[in-house]
């Protein structure tokens, strides 16, 4: 199985320096490639090990999970060398901090638990999509057009409806999507940087585990170790039933909530946006536990 489910902070440090040696090139970091052949896709061992002022025992050990001890000045070092982003500078960080951790005390499983008063926020957001979602991206709850707009999803049981999975098995996403393949990436990245840090929470192994196991796609980009995904405010979708609509989304973490997220997506009212949030929202159906929540709100009739 792949790095999601090893148990050994070393090898996930190891793992993620290899990925991103063996995908910088030599002239992005200055060094001028010699005529000839070279079987490394990326840097070797030996140069990395240069530039970043280390012998190369000492780094060879790393990515193998042998040295899992690194101080802050070397990992500072293999930052300016790979030259990561300070995303990937702080997933680097803490993927050494659990290495050094020899036996690191998981932590407690987030909740999937809504609280009853988020419900009522998403009813009181339409008719915006809305919905939560927990840290691994399973929809935990939605407002009609939270689940509509992803068209098909509501044919899946409640169970398995996740976000991941619906991008990379569900038929329909890649016609839903435009960008598909620049919206997987930015999912994959997501995921990767969170199993890195927490490599045996069963909410990732599984769905990780599974998705290396029925989509290709996923696992090629699982392999190289992504951490940072480009996030467009802006999202195109080419609805079966509302045609195309182009809604700005946005995200938050829940206060009181570990893990879980809301998201919400907006147009401009008078636009034909607007209108087909309108029309997805009224053809949306309503779920009947939602029917019942809605009725018990309502304020009671007098005799």
């Amino acid at each position: 199985m792949a790095s999601a489910q090893s148990s050994g902070g070393g090898t996930e440090l190891g793992q993620f320096l290899r990925a991103r040696r063996t995908q910088t090139r030599p002239d992005q970091v200055g060094l001028t490639v010699g005529p000839g052949l070279r079987r490394t896709p990326g840097l070797r061992r030996e140069e990395l090990a240069t530039l970043a002022g280390m012998s190369i025992d000492y780094y060879v050990r790393m990515e193998r999970g042998k040295e899992t001890r690194p101080s802050p000045a070397v990992l500072d070092a293999l930052a300016r060398a790979l030259h990561l982003d300070d995303a990937e500078h702080q997933h680097l960080r803490e993927l050494a901090a659990r290495a050094a951790r020899y036996a690191p005390e998981p932590p407690p499983p987030p909740s999937r638990t809504v609280r009853p008063h988020l419900k009522l926020v998403l009813e009181t957001l339409r008719p915006n999509p809305a919905y939560i979602i927990s840290r691994s991206m399973d929809l935990l709850a939605w407002n009609p057009g939270g689940l509509a707009l992803y068209a098909g999803l509501a044919d899946w049981p409640a169970t398995q409806r996740n976000l991941a999975r619906y991008i990379f098995l569900h038929p329909t996403a890649r016609t839903l999507f435009p960008d598909w393949d620049e919206l997987v990436r930015g999912c994959v990245a997501r995921l990767r940087s969170l199993a890195g840090t927490a490599p045996d929470a069963p909410d990732l192994t599984h769905l990780v585990g599974e998705l290396l196991l029925k989509s290709p796609d996923f696992a090629k980009l699982w392999e190289r170790y992504d951490v940072v995904g480009r996030k467009r405010i802006q999202k195109t979708f080419h609805h079966p039933q509302v045609g195309v609509l182009t809604l700005s989304g946005q995200s938050m973490n829940l206060e009181g909530t570990p893990g879980q997220r809301l998201g919400v997506y907006t147009a401009e009212p008078g636009t034909p946006d607007h209108d087909a949030m309108l029309l997805l929202d009224a053809i949306a159906p309503e779920p009947a536990r939602h029917r019942d929540m809605m009725r018990e709100q309502q304020p009671h009739s007098q005799p």
